[in-house]
């Protein structure tokens, strides 16, 4: 998927640097769209890089590159914490831990 405007993307072909999204033309060979970017890890990478990439969401050489099968929206991240907020009160009503 496109890590900007969620659109499906085929990962069965090989993404090349210049591969561009055809819904919004955002780079598809960047950070952002790759399985291992992780912000707060070293260079906001799982893997073991050596060069800082400044741009996250510009197309780089990165030999790590690996495209991300799936994301969650702001907005699905936002529902799925509220799902799980929404369980955690109906099993627990309205105690009040102190």
């Amino acid at each position: 998927m496109c890590w900007k405007c969620g659109r499906s993307i085929d990962t069965t072909e090989t993404i090349y640097r210049d591969s561009v999204c055809p819904e919004c033309g955002a780079d598809l060979r960047c950070c952002r769209n790759c399985k291992y970017y992780a912000p707060g890890a070293h260079y906001d990478c799982r893997e073991t890089v050596q060069e800082l990439v400044l741009d996250k969401e510009e197309a780089n050489f990165c030999d790590n590159f690996s495209p991300k099968t799936g994301f969650l929206s702001e907005n699905r991240e936002v529902d799925e914490a509220k799902k799980a907020r929404d369980a955690f009160n109906s099993l627990f009503g309205g105690l009040i831990c102190v």
